[in-house]
């Protein structure tokens, strides 16, 4: 009888553990999604900006269509990214677009003081600091996520929910760890 009151209670303790361990992933598992949604929303607003951006660039600077075109096309693969992979790859080339652009500005004084540049340059910083902090919180939270699933005992659990990894948002190229210098 004792034998079998043990047993109970270890088959209790392991059905206890085996749904706090779950519902935990599942936490985790949304923490990593919010912090995308986060980062989304910011990309959201960093590409809105862009359209006007280049659109005021093309006033003064028509004959680089090279460069506008490039941003153009960046910035519409970065709004069809479905997944945070593409999404961190798109973005990444949108960022070198950016970049491109902004060095096109130097040659054009009359652009650079232009009010309604200035303004957009502004709202693109702030976003760009926005982002910044999004994917350190979405890091965060996918550090603690792929850690989680990793560990044993919870791997079991992890394994039989099927958990994959999140990717980290890494920056790849060596440049792209620069921020670009806006001058004005």
């Amino acid at each position: 009888m004792i034998a079998l009151l043990i047993l109970l209670g270890l088959a209790a303790i392991v059905i206890l553990w085996y749904f706090a361990t779950y519902n935990k992933f599942i936490r985790l598992r949304q923490q990593v999604e919010n912090a995308w949604a986060q980062i989304d929303v910011q990309l959201k607003r960093r590409h809105d900006l862009i359209p006007n951006l280049v659109e005021t660039v093309k006033g003064y600077a028509a004959h680089e269509r090279e460069t506008l075109t490039a941003v153009t096309e960046a910035r519409a693969k970065a709004t069809s990214a479905k997944t945070p992979e593409e999404s961190i790859e798109a973005e990444g080339e949108l960022t070198r677009a950016l970049r491109q652009l902004l060095l096109v500005v130097e040659n054009y004084p009359n652009l650079k003081a232009d009010q309604h540049f200035l303004e957009l340059m502004e709202e693109l910083r702030n976003t760009e600091n926005l982002i910044a902090f999004a994917r350190q919180a979405y890091n965060d939270n996918v550090m603690i996520f792929n850690t989680a699933i990793k560990r044993i005992p919870d791997a079991i659990v992890a394994s039989q929910m099927k958990l994959k990894e999140y990717p980290f948002w890494k920056i790849e190229e060596e440049e792209d760890r620069e921020a670009p210098q806006v001058k004005f």
